[in-house]
């Protein structure tokens, strides 16, 4: 067994440690949240394009650089997602104590579900559309050694999917050993902690009337617990620049520019429908009477860290924390979008990418699809099969196995793009998030508990503005 020249790694690992002095120095100097974010992020991609351009991608020196890198990346996501679960609990149990009548969460869920629905039938669409202009097509592509066996790995997941069913899935949803779920062991994890959350708080709101006294300790507890954990959030927020830093600079590193180019058509058809899909979400947001360039700005630091992290369950507590502290939604509704977003309705991995998948590939047996005897089985299938993606990377596979499976097109040809995957996946995410951003977002405004103070002012978020 070789080991990698250890001078090489120290050298990069100093010049890492630098930036990531020049970051601490700006969070001392009080720089913005979105200008710390964006700072790291062109630090992150600088120093993947010299650390590529002097060792090349495959080099064991890059590989043991990203190891380290990778304590400070993938450190920063792990800490998100260690207060993911409680931040979920607490924040619903606490919106559902203050809420007035019983009617109001029943509104909420509707209006945050079918807003994140009707958007991944939009996406799924717009894949369709792009597609069809840039004439994508799995038809007459090689398959390397890595893509074979991705192609094998996809064809022997192909039967636990196809024993899903939308009854099966909604089943899943349940959280028959809530303890469990909050270990985030299952993909529907997070929605079943949010159905527990619900049923606590509807089961306080029960006793507010024949306990009193007890209905007002466990009202105390709540918001002791509610404020332990918002700190935490704030306190690991902190993080973001240094994460994104070291979290871009890995991608960039290791990505294969070779593989790029050759299957460029699919990443430029993606991010153009992508592109498409955040303007659908700024016209929904400007149809409820909000400037959409506003809560474009608001939420970039957000839709960067998704980028960067590609996790949509990461996010989470950086998404409710735009939503209350910078567009004003009250923190029940910012929840609810933000857990069932990350697992329901995602817009670019289970609306834009199987359908674009789906159209590449049914040539490859002859059929043609575009027509509407494939399209609207399609696009019904995206809607369907969007339901229970998981918010962490593998997502979009899972919803492509469940859409290409159903549509009895090979699903070992997905294989073929493997090489490509984190790059698409990067942006796919960020859509995602918007995503469910903007659900929350229209679901206030028609609710008419937007905060517009907030909305229309420019506070940073509380993990920047507080001090330690």
């Amino acid at each position: 067994m070789t080991f990698p020249p250890l001078l090489p790694i120290l050298l990069n690992l100093a010049a890492a440690v630098l930036l990531l002095g020049f970051l601490y120095r700006q969070q001392k100097h009080h720089a913005t949240f979105t200008v710390r974010v964006f700072t790291a992020l062109g630090l992150g991609v600088l120093l993947g394009a010299a650390l590529q351009g002097i060792y090349g991608a495959a080099s064991p020196v890059v590989k043991a650089t990203g190891e380290y890198l990778d304590i400070v990346g993938t450190g920063y996501v792990k800490l998100l997602q260690m207060i993911v679960m409680p931040l979920i609990m607490v924040s619903i149990v606490s919106a559902i104590l203050k809420l007035r009548n019983a009617s109001s969460l029943g509104k909420i869920s509707a209006l945050t579900i079918g807003t994140l629905m009707i958007t991944t039938l939009i996406a799924a669409a717009i894949g369709i559309l792009m597609a069809k202009l840039f004439g994508l097509t799995a038809v007459g592509l090689t398959s390397s050694a890595a893509e074979v066996a991705r192609g094998a790995y996809l064809q022997g997941k192909l039967a636990d999917t196809q024993a899903l069913s939308l009854p099966n899935m909604i089943l899943a949803f349940l959280p028959a050993n809530p303890f469990l779920d909050m270990t985030g062991a299952r993909k529907t994890s997070t929605i079943a902690v949010v159905i527990f959350s619900v049923f606590i708080g509807i089961a306080a709101h029960g006793i507010a009337d024949k306990k009193p006294e007890l209905f007002v300790s466990f009202d105390h507890f709540v918001k002791v617990a509610h404020a332990i954990v918002m700190r935490i959030v704030t306190l690991v927020l902190r993080l973001t620049p240094y994460g994104v830093f070291a979290l871009m600079a890995q991608v960039v590193a290791t990505s294969s520019y070779a593989d790029i180019l050759n299957l460029i058509g699919f990443v430029v058809a993606s991010y153009c429908a992508m592109l498409l899909m955040f303007g659908v979400h700024l016209g929904i947001v400007a149809g409820t009477g909000l400037n959409p360039l506003r809560f474009a700005r608001k939420i970039v630091p957000v839709l960067t860290f998704a980028f960067t992290s590609r996790s949509s369950a990461g996010a989470i507590p950086m998404n409710v924390q735009t939503q209350t502290q910078r567009l004003g939604t009250p923190e029940g509704i910012a929840n609810f979008a933000a857990s069932f977003g990350a697992t329901i309705g995602q817009n670019g991995c289970a609306g834009i990418y199987p359908a674009m998948l789906a159209v590449m590939i049914a040539p490859t047996v002859g059929i043609d699809p575009f027509t509407a005897a494939f399209l609207l089985p399609l696009l019904a299938i995206v809607m369907i099969g969007s339901v229970g993606v998981a918010g962490v990377g593998g997502g979009a596979t899972f919803a492509a196995l469940i859409v290409l499976s159903s549509m009895n097109l090979p699903v070992a040809l997905a294989g073929l793009l493997i090489s490509i995957e984190p790059l698409i996946d990067m942006g796919r995410t960020a859509l995602n998030v918007s995503g469910s951003i903007t659900a929350g977002t229209v679901t206030s405004r028609v609710m008419g508990e937007t905060d517009m103070a907030v909305f229309d002012g420019d506070a940073e978020l509380e993990s920047d503005a507080q001090p330690a």
